[in-house]
């Protein structure tokens, strides 16, 4: 019986053995992959699909985001309203999302009803049309939104520094213009679609309470589709700026500039990349970080301030991000710089350390809290050319790291010269 007049063990987070549930790989009669996590008690689950069709793989930009985004917008046999309708029928979501390397279609459903929605989404992955009206009021809608967003310094941060990071050629470079817009004609869709939809690699993800005849019902619907063709990835050997320091003025009447700090960094293939994250963490990655701590806590020129890795596949960047009152935007990279040289020079106290390595720990079991954040974090695995020894690793690298280590890291990379400087107002 449980005794009330004693207070529970408190055990660190570190103490906690974490495990990656195991997936279920199925190979569909075209050979496509599906990676399925079958768990949960609610009788809901989603489905995955994705394709090789982010914008590393477009000839013409902003087509491979668009036509991601217009996919159910109409077919042969249905208009986007009527497609619409039928998920909103089931009390289902389909959504659309392109990245630099990806492109998905993922759908959120009450396990009963997938074989009344697979019909449709087959419909939508052999059969898009991408009527006219529908580009345009997509085209129309996107470039206003654009002029919008172009007054904010945050955006144009973000769409700068990637271009001084990469090269403005380079997929993680490139960014949206009216222009580009206005280029664009049905047909570059259709080809991107014919190219990297009907033709494409697929790789599907799935998790929840799945149908008993879940590996059934996707033979039926796409076991005869062409999902299996081979594709490499283009060579995109980034092309960086030569100069490092840049100050935009995108407002005469701003009150508050939008900084970042970035430089180029490995993918999670380096041997260093895990112990980069733990570090990562320290200086600006939660709420208790130093970058926190001195520039948002004791000097208040910020209302927060983070750093983090880029998530991407290929090349990525270590980046710091935040916005402050423009009369002290150099005074905050003055301080970030200084949070840097201090982990260079002195070592962490262990008690700080530990506060780190619980966080990140607690971060990890939080991410594993079901099905669907298991599949996720498989996805990234495996997207990444990585299996569960990568996820092991790095909770291992959390327990076991020293101060000793991580300034070691930092000497390594926070070399004020290797950082781009970016400033908009």
């Amino acid at each position: 019986m449980l005794n009330r007049t004693q207070s529970p063990q408190i055990k660190d987070a570190v103490e906690f053995n974490l495990t990656l549930k195991p997936y279920q790989k199925i190979v569909l009669k075209n050979n496509a992959p599906v990676y399925a996590i079958n768990a949960g008690v609610e009788e809901v689950m989603m489905l995955e699909f994705v394709f090789y069709a982010g914008n590393n793989y477009e000839q013409k930009n902003l087509v491979a985001a668009i036509t991601n985004n217009l996919l159910k917008n109409g077919t042969s046999k249905k208009t986007a309203f009527r497609i619409n309708e039928h998920f909103e029928y089931y009390g289902a979501y389909l959504n659309r999302a392109c990245s630099n390397e990806t492109a998905t279609l993922t759908l959120h459903c009450l396990s009963k009803y997938l074989n009344k929605l697979l019909p449709v989404i087959r419909e939508i992955l052999t059969d898009s049309i991408f009527p006219e009206q529908e580009l345009e009021i997509l085209i129309q809608n996107s470039k206003q939104q654009l002029s919008v967003n172009l007054q904010k310094g945050d955006f144009v941060a973000n769409r700068f520094i990637d271009k001084y990071l990469y090269g403005e050629e380079h997929p993680y470079g490139k960014f949206s213009t009216s222009e580009a817009y206005d280029a664009f004609k049905a047909d570059d869709l259709r080809q991107f679609y014919k190219d990297h939809y009907l033709k494409g690699k697929c790789i599907l993800f799935a998790a929840g309470k799945l149908p008993a005849d879940f590996e059934e019902q996707l033979n039926i619907f796409f076991g005869d589709l062409n999902f299996n063709e081979p594709i490499l990835y283009p060579e995109n050997i980034p092309t960086p700026e030569s100069q490092k320091k840049f100050r935009i003025n995108n407002d005469p009447n701003g009150v508050q500039g939008a900084i970042r700090i970035a430089r180029p960094f490995p993918n999670r293939h380096h041997p260093d990349f895990k112990k980069a994250m733990i570090l990562n963490t320290l200086f600006g990655g939660f709420f208790g970080s130093r970058l926190m701590a001195n520039i948002r806590e004791e000097k208040g020129y910020t209302y927060g301030i983070h750093s983090y890795i880029q998530n991407h596949i290929q090349q990525t960047a270590w980046m710091i991000s935040t916005e402050a009152g423009k009369d002290v935007c150099e005074a905050t990279i003055e301080e970030v710089y200084k949070e840097m040289n201090i982990l260079k020079e002195e070592l962490v106290d262990e008690e700080e350390l530990l506060l780190v390595k619980n966080y990140m720990m607690g971060s990890n079991l939080g991410d594993l809290d079901g099905p669907f954040q298991i599949i996720n974090r498989w996805k990234n695995l495996i997207l990444n050319n990585l299996d569960e020894n990568y996820f092991y690793d790095s909770m291992n690298t959390i327990k076991n790291i020293t101060a000793e280590e991580l300034k070691q890291l930092a000497e390594k990379y926070f070399v004020a010269e290797e950082f781009f400087e970016l400033v908009v107002i």
